[in-house]
């Protein structure tokens, strides 16, 4: 007789797939993104560098669709590599949070801080004759800003200590190139980290509801005051 339970000689029911842990989910995303990076930066290199042309051009409709592309874009090795170490490092920490919560908050600040520095990318660009010189936006620099600012102020919004303590260890190691977001280095889009940024702040307020809605219905009601 079994001692598993139901007939003898009955297969008892399949086994559930194991889960693969979160950090090994993240570690795989993550690193396949830059490496996605690394490819498009090597097909650049070998035609010409005509790719980099795709960027976000300020102002102008054509400019619009880099908001897409500029992301995957940089302009020379130097450039890739700075971003490389950042991204990894602050892309994986932002998968700790979920895959989904990874995905949206990066579709956040790819569109919306991509569309920030559409509007305001020429601001501070300089002109010749009264006229602005026409400026060209690429690089992962603006996700990376984001994803910054997600993980400063996300534990904060959830109230969970171990995402507190990654947004303080983050801002502690990392917080001097939030500098970035200021007018500063010929060449570097401050506009873009800015957008970046600012949108990283919107992705956390917005994807840690769960937390803030559960936190607010645990919040006890006062009963009205009647005076007498």
């Amino acid at each position: 007789m079994s001692l598993s339970g139901g007939y003898p000689g009955m297969a008892g029911p399949p086994a559930q797939p194991k889960k693969r842990p979160t950090w090994v989910v993240g570690v795989v995303t993550i690193v396949s993104f830059v490496l996605l990076l690394w490819l498009i930066e090597l097909f650049d290199a070998l035609t010409g560098h005509q790719l980099d042309n795709n960027g976000i051009r300020p102002l102008e409709t054509d400019g619009l669709t880099g908001i897409l592309t500029a992301p995957l874009l940089h302009a020379n090795w130097e450039h890739l590599i700075a971003n490389t170490g950042p991204a990894l490092v602050l892309g994986f920490l932002v998968t700790l949070a979920g895959l989904s919560r990874f995905l949206y908050a990066t579709a956040i600040i790819w569109i919306v801080g991509g569309l920030g520095t559409w509007l305001i990318g020429n601001v501070g660009a300089p002109a010749y004759n009264g006229v602005v010189i026409e400026t060209n936006h690429i690089g992962a620099s603006g996700l990376i800003f984001g994803w910054l600012a997600f993980l400063i102020v996300f534990g904060f919004f959830t109230r969970n200590i171990w995402e507190i303590v990654i947004g303080v260890v983050v801002l502690f190691i990392y917080g001097s190139i939030l500098l970035g977001v200021l007018p500063g280095t010929f060449g570097v889009s401050w506009q873009g980290h800015l957008c970046g940024a600012l949108a990283g702040l919107l992705a956390a307020y917005l994807l840690s509801g769960p937390e803030r809605k559960t936190r607010a219905l645990r919040r006890p009601v006062r009963p009205p005051q009647l005076n007498t």
